[in-house]
């Protein structure tokens, strides 16, 4: 590089080591002599650099008399290069170290030093290198300057010191970092040296380094520190020694820290822990006053520091649970007592309790101390004592519900397979089907490496008709011998319904012949269950696992056992389904016959139906007709004076004011019957003919219903507006019938969806029922409120009761009246009323009273209600 900054770079001698240009003249050609030349190229080789020496004239010409072939590990140049254009290598040089390389030449040239430079270079591949360049300038006879160098390739070096600066920095910065007071002691207690930045320290450091223990500390501290000391020393470990010490500030806790720092010196960390050990007497006072309730507490209750996890205090219910007593915990984690089966529950617990303050019910796996593993349910909250957050944590042992719920779920799993199993069988008559489907669920559900299904034949021998088996293990399926006695050993072993249950083979005497077949299907264990048809041995049904021996539950047997009966209903299914295939063919014949018959028998009720409407129509329309005309006629009796005598008692009744038809004008000229008629004979004969009329109304009407359905229409209906004009319609009634009605329907009722005219109507009929069955004098009281998005309506009498037999057959159909045996006008009335209020999505009853009287109740929907309405 110095070739390049002085321009004293002739191109002279290069070519791979050495090369002599004859164009370039100078008295110093001869300086390489050939036992020279071999001499500098081979101390080249041996260098990790390159050697140079070169010729400034005083005309300021260049002569480069020799560069080693080093240029090409260094500068990745060829000699041929540099010699075509030797300000290559200037342009090497990294750009943040050019100036600091001019500045050395400059240094150089002024004092006639020797010159010496360290600097970067990027070569032409990319790579950085840094390099150190040495020469001494010589100058010769003529006054030219002779340069005799060497470069050398520092960059290992460079990137050494650079490591070791930045650890060092790293390392001071972590010390700087540290506020606890450190030490270096020697062997004997002597003081060498003190790092007190940041520590509370009363003395000096020139009052502290030289001296020894026993001069600076107490002789009961100085004897545990010597001690701590050799410890340290001698067995190259950590050593932690606690102690306290009088300061201005009282009693203070020290903790000192020993570890091996050098020959026969130790450095000691001393931290001031006297709140920290303040903090743990006081949460152990607080742990011992709450002592007693722990321990009466069922569950595991511990309180352990939220950073650390550093057990404080725990119950007995703790130490029956872990298994740890109480001095072994106490002190220590949960880490520790290697209690966390996952760790990651723990750091859950805590980024919850960080969030939250509390956790509950969280479900967590925990090692008791002899290693079973429990499941509990932990609830915890974060409390804070004298300062310091700890977790109150509580838990639950859930392992034996855990256990019982497994077995449940296990027992719903075989109910399910078996149900499952139940319904293929009943479902389908593809007995292959049904057999491998079993196969298949019953290894899944036992986890097995094969289930399989044995056919038990006196002329086939044994085969197998279903088999579901791990890949990983040979099939079962398509095995057959002709061994008769070996066959005759595998029936003897599920004669008589008798379970198999075999654990481990090899526990097990058995022939060669069946130990060989075990050893053959890599048969470990064995779960057989003969399956049994018409108490004959039809086959069975068997599990092998073969990777393991296996203890089989008795759940898994019985499940086997169940399955093995389902089993044989589908064999014996599949056998009768030839049976019934023969007689299937005569049933459908049979059933072609029933089918016309009930079609015929269907015809004749319609047409009977028909009938039944033409009689019905016709019959009561002449009724009707003739009922109507019998009204008309008496009532003119009845108007002209005719009849005579007193009255009955109750004068007219009810009756007459259902009447459709109006009383018949009073003519001008009196007429004289020729036949003396009782007025009360023709007022009774106007009764019955009014309530045949209402039946007949009533019977025309609740036949267009059952027909046609009710024609209703859905509006709002103010109630309270509908009952006044119900009480004006009633009042001529009440009157004749020395009855009261009080009125507690509120004003301020919301809508009702109705149909005003039939809902008067059904008010008027309830009412009209307890007067036609009570003696004058009968006192109503009607009410409304709101229940639900309902409106529920009330009529209360003081009449009589009603049994509930009669109560809850007053709304059917053709009740008949209990004063008239031969009516039932009330009672068609009444279901009138029920088929009205249903329509309307409402209910409809009646409520015998404990004392007297009844109770007549209805609902209706409000107008904003979205109650389905049904016709």
């Amino acid at each position: 590089m110095a070739m390049i900054a002085l321009n004293i770079m002739p191109i002279a001698y290069i070519s791979k080591g050495l090369r002599v240009d004859e164009t370039v003249k100078s008295p110093h050609k001869a300086d390489f002599s050939p036992e020279k030349i071999t001499l500098l190229e081979t101390t080249a080789a041996n260098l990790p650099g390159m050697i140079f020496q070169i010729l400034q004239r005083q005309d300021g010409s260049i002569f480069i008399s020799y560069i080693s072939s080093g240029c090409k590990y260094l500068y990745e140049l060829e000699p041929e290069a540099i010699q075509a254009d030797y300000q290559v290598l200037y342009k090497l040089i990294h750009p943040q170290d050019i100036q600091a390389f001019v500045e050395s030449i400059t240094v150089c040239r002024t004092t006639g030093k020797p010159w010496y430079w360290e600097g970067r270079i990027v070569t032409p591949s990319g790579k950085v290198k840094w390099i150190q360049v040495t020469s001494q300038p010589a100058i010769q006879e003529a006054g030219n300057l002779l340069w005799n160098g060497l470069v050398m390739d520092i960059t290992e070096q460079k990137q050494a010191q650079e490591k070791l600066q930045a650890c060092e920095a790293r390392y001071q910065a972590i010390l700087n970092a540290i506020p606890d007071l450190m030490f270096r002691i020697s062997r004997d207690g002597e003081y060498l040296d003190l790092k007190s930045e940041g520590a509370n320290v009363t003395l000096s450091r020139e009052e502290i380094v030289g001296k020894h223990l026993e001069e600076l500390l107490p002789s009961d501290v100085a004897a545990i520190s010597q001690v701590a000391i050799a410890k340290t020393l001698d067995s190259g470990t950590l050593q932690t020694c606690e102690y306290k010490l009088p300061t201005p500030l009282g009693i203070r806790d020290y903790e000192a820290r020993l570890v091996v720092s050098g020959q026969d010196e130790v450095l000691a960390i001393v931290r001031d822990i006297t709140d920290r050990k303040q903090g743990e007497v006081a949460l152990q006072n607080l742990a011992q006053k709450f002592a007693k309730a722990f321990s009466c507490s069922p569950d595991s209750i511990t309180i352990s520091t939220l950073q650390e996890g550093c057990f404080i205090e725990v119950n007995d219910s703790f130490v029956e649970l872990s298994g740890y007593e109480r001095d072994e915990a106490i002190g220590k984690t949960a880490f520790e007592l290697n209690l966390w089966v996952h760790d990651r529950d723990r750091l859950n617990l805590v980024q919850e309790l960080q969030t939250t303050g509390v956790a509950r019910n969280l479900e967590i796996e925990f090692r008791q101390k002899s290693g079973e593993i429990i499941t509990a349910l932990l609830s915890a909250e974060v409390i804070d004592l004298n300062g310091i957050s700890c977790i109150l944590a509580v838990h639950h042992d859930i392992t034996e519900r855990k256990q019982v719920e497994a077995q449940l779920r296990l027992c719903a799993q075989r109910d399910r397979l078996l149900a499952e199993t139940l319904v293929r069988i009943r479902s389908s008559l593809n007995l292959e089907e049904i057999l491998q489907t079993t196969v298949t669920e019953v290894r899944q559900f036992l986890q097995a490496d094969r289930v399989f299904i044995a056919l038990n034949n006196a002329n086939l021998g044994i085969r197998t008709l279903a088999e579901s088996v791990d890949p990983k293990y040979p099939s079962v399926s398509g095995w057959s011998t002709n061994d008769e006695a070996y066959l005759q050993e595998l029936r003897n072993l599920l004669k008589d319904n008798f379970v198999r249950v075999v654990e481990d083979i090899t526990q097990l005497t058995i022939s060669p012949k069946v130990k060989a077949h075990c050893d053959k299907f890599q048969t470990k264990a064995s779960l057989a269950i003969p399956i049994m048809l018409d108490d004959e041995l039809f086959g069975a049904l068997i599990a092998n696992q073969c990777s393991r021996a296996r203890h089989w539950q008795p759940i898994e047997i019985d499940l086997l056992q169940q399955m093995s009966e389902q089993v044989a209903i589908a064999i014996h299914q599949s056998q009768i389904y030839q049976k019934l295939a023969e007689l299937n063919t005569n049933l459908e014949h049979q059933v072609e016959e029933r089918t016309a018959q009930l079609q015929q028998k269907m015809q004749e009720v319609e047409n009977l139906h028909r009938v039944k409407d033409v009689v019905l129509h016709t019959v009561a329309h002449d009724l009707r007709t003739s009922v109507m005309g019998n009204l008309m006629v008496l009532k003119n009796l009845l108007n002209q004076g005719v009849g005579s005598g007193e009255q009955g008692a109750g004068g007219r009744e009810q009756g007459e004011n259902s009447s459709p038809l109006p009383p018949a004008p009073r003519p001008s000229t009196s007429f004289q019957s020729p036949i003396p008629i009782s007025r009360s004979i023709i007022e009774r004969m106007i009764q019955g003919n009014d309530r045949q009329l209402t039946m007949i109304n009533s019977l025309l009407e609740i036949n267009s219903c059952e027909k046609q359905g009710m024609e209703i229409k859905h509006e709002p209906v103010q109630l309270s507006t509908l009952m006044g004009g119900t009480f004006a319609q009633l009042e001529p009634m009440l009157t004749q019938n020395q009855a009261t009605l009080k009125n507690l329907v509120p004003a301020d009722l919301p809508l009702v969806m109705a149909d005003g005219t039939k809902l008067q109507k059904v008010l008027v009929n309830l009412i009209t029922h307890s007067l036609h069955n009570n003696p004058p004098g009968l006192n109503f009281t009607l009410s409304a409120t709101v229940e639900a998005g309902m409106i529920r309506i009330q009529i209360q009498d003081d009449g009589v009761v009603m049994s509930k037999l009669e109560c809850d057959r007053l709304f059917d159909l053709h009740v008949r009246d209990p004063q008239d045996c031969c009516s039932t006008s009330i009672g068609l009335k009444m279901y009138l009323c029920r088929k009205v209020i249903k329509a309307y999505g409402g209910n409809i009853g009646v409520i015998s009273n404990r004392k007297r009287g009844l109770t007549f109740w209805f609902t209706l929907p409000l107008a904003t209600s979205s109650a389905t309405i049904h016709p």
